[in-house]
């Protein structure tokens, strides 16, 4: 019997599971709105422009960085995406769900270089049966998109680098990785798991590559890309790494929990798809897939979570049978996720949210085929069928969740962060008579605004001045001028449908000492039936006030 999947086989299953990860995205596209930190890169491309910190050249602006830690490369990247193809769910969605096949296509080939083709299947099976990878590749809030694109094409480089010895691989790997401490400089969790888990599995063999050359091209690479990010430290007193950790242990049980939520798949049921019971007019399967999509959710009893969780568990427990070179390779995966995730959980607001935790992965995945696939190879017989029977049935269970949430997407529509009303804003603001300035005055409204008008409205912030109480007289004198003129419009969400309570009743307590009261102008509901949207304006107390459809 062959110790190994044949290469032409692998390539199909890799096809397959490519493929259905592909389809499976572009059935989620167009299911839900735009979420706040989704559009968050059209600061760097649109007004009103609000990046960190940019350069001119010309009369151009470049943005650099979007945050002290998160890098303009997707602004850079999308400029010319949204100019050829236009604003739409589409041309948002699709280019980081090609980027998350890429990713799983460069992950079956780091695992077929280091463990052979067998490893290279299972752990390609698993990444695209993912439900969180699927989702947070595809709606890309982290913005993760990237960086697991990256770190994945670094690691493919320097492992080629290692078998090859050569140095354009290496330049080309660490450039890459310096990409990606660009694009989010909490890649440094991951990078800097892998260098120790590294170093602690493997020592001699990475100290036999060491050469003066080599350090200097990588560093060099490494710089190269990582060169917008210095040269905004460079120039803001290195606000990246003095800024962005705040040690807090008091949530790390917690966080904990929602790790393991990551695993199962479900972290994101009620967070980015709505539930049942918040839906008044949930929408009914009225296509073919949508009916299969709710049948095979009833047939088996709408299942919420994978077995993910157990078959990393049981790839530990048989990690110590797969052979030492294996045992170590597995050991390096578990310490780089280790360190990564300890550097997450003891910071305050990092560690309890998917756009964190699954910057661990594919690391799990990795775990899961080099310990399936080491046992398979060295026991034969029995063993093969056993290892493909135990994927075959985890990438089930994570289809099944992918679909189950495909349906309560399909159904219900998303969660207020994800609410597809934000579109029928945009497209208000856009054809509005006219009107000075639209004042965002809660979250989740002005970044995906910004995006789906191109800048084109004009648009603000209505609460950085509701500070205090007090309220400052700089801030009163400016609060007076968006009060006091008929033509500056406010958009907020309802009460009780607020992200940042307590805000709109502020400004309108405040215009009502200087004798105006809110008037609204439209409002607007999602197309599940939930309100969600006001628009108002300001007028003397006592105005006559038109009934508002």
């Amino acid at each position: 019997m062959s110790n190994d999947t044949t290469p032409s086989r692998a390539l199909q299953v890799l096809w397959i599971a490519c493929i259905f990860f592909f389809f499976a995205g572009l059935l989620f596209i167009p299911l839900l709105g735009i979420e706040n930190d989704e559009a968050l890169f059209a600061q760097g491309l649109y007004h009103p422009r609000a990046e960190m910190y940019g350069i001119h050249i010309g009369k151009s602006q470049i943005p650099i960085m979007l945050m002290s830690y998160v890098g303009a490369l997707k602004s850079w990247a999308y400029g010319p995406v949204l100019r050829i193809f236009g604003i739409s769910l589409a041309s948002l969605r699709f280019p980081t769900l090609l980027a998350g096949v890429a990713s799983i296509w460069i992950f079956f080939l780091v695992l077929r270089r280091i463990a052979g083709s067998r490893a290279a299947v299972i752990g390609a099976v698993l990444l695209a049966t993912d439900a969180q990878y699927l989702l947070t590749s595809c709606f890309d809030w982290g913005p993760v998109a990237f960086q697991h694109l990256l770190i994945a094409g670094g690691a493919l480089m320097l492992v080629r680098f290692y078998q090859e010895k050569s140095e354009a691989s290496l330049a080309i790997g660490c450039f890459l990785l310096g990409l990606a401490f660009w694009d989010k400089a909490l890649a440094v969790w991951l990078l800097s798991g892998l260098a120790v888990g590294g170093a602690l599995t493997f020592p001699r063999q990475i100290a036999s590559l060491i050469t003066a050359r080599r350090v200097g091209i990588a560093v060099i690479a490494a710089v190269l890309g990582a060169a917008p990010l210095l040269l905004f430290n460079a120039t803001n007193q290195w606000a990246t790494f003095h800024g962005n950790f705040e040690r807090d242990t008091k949530d790390v049980p917690g966080k904990a929990l929602f790790l393991v939520r990551t695993f199962g798949g479900g972290g994101l049921f009620g967070w980015m798809s709505a539930e049942d019971e918040t839906t008044p007019q949930p929408h009914l399967p009225n296509s073919a897939i949508a009916r299969a999509s709710a049948d095979i959710s009833a047939v088996f009893g709408h299942p919420r979570q994978s077995f993910l969780l157990y078959c990393f568990v049981l790839a530990i427990l048989l990690a110590p049978l797969t052979g030492w070179i294996n045992l170590r390779m597995i050991l390096w995966c578990l310490i780089a996720m280790a360190i990564a995730w300890i550097q997450m959980a003891i910071n305050q607001n990092t560690g309890g949210s998917i756009h964190h935790t699954i910057l661990l992965w594919p690391l799990p995945q990795a775990l899961i085929a080099l310990s399936f696939a080491g046992f398979a190879r060295r026991f034969g017989g029995a063993a093969v069928p056993a290892v493909a029977a135990v994927t075959g049935l985890v990438a089930f269970s994570g289809v099944l969740v992918v679909n189950e949430y495909y349906r309560e997407m399909l159904r219900n529509g998303g969660a207020p962060a994800w609410d597809d009303a934000v579109i029928p804003v945009a497209q208000y603001l856009d054809r509005a008579p006219v009107y000075n300035v639209a004042f965002a005055m809660d979250w989740g409204i002005i970044e995906p605004v910004r995006l789906l008008d191109r800048g084109r409205i004009r648009l603000a912030t209505g609460t950085d001045q509701l500070t205090g109480p007090p309220i400052s007289a700089q801030d009163q004198e400016m609060l007076k001028g968006m009060v006091s003129d008929s033509r500056n419009l406010f958009v907020a969400h309802p009460a009780g449908a607020e992200f940042f309570k307590g805000k709109n009743e502020q400004l309108q307590a405040f215009a009502s000492s200087l004798g105006f009261v809110p008037e609204v102008v439209q409002r607007i509901s999602d197309s599940y039936g939930r309100p969600f949207f006001e628009i108002y304006r300001f007028v003397p107390a006592g105005a006559a006030v038109p009934r508002v459809p």
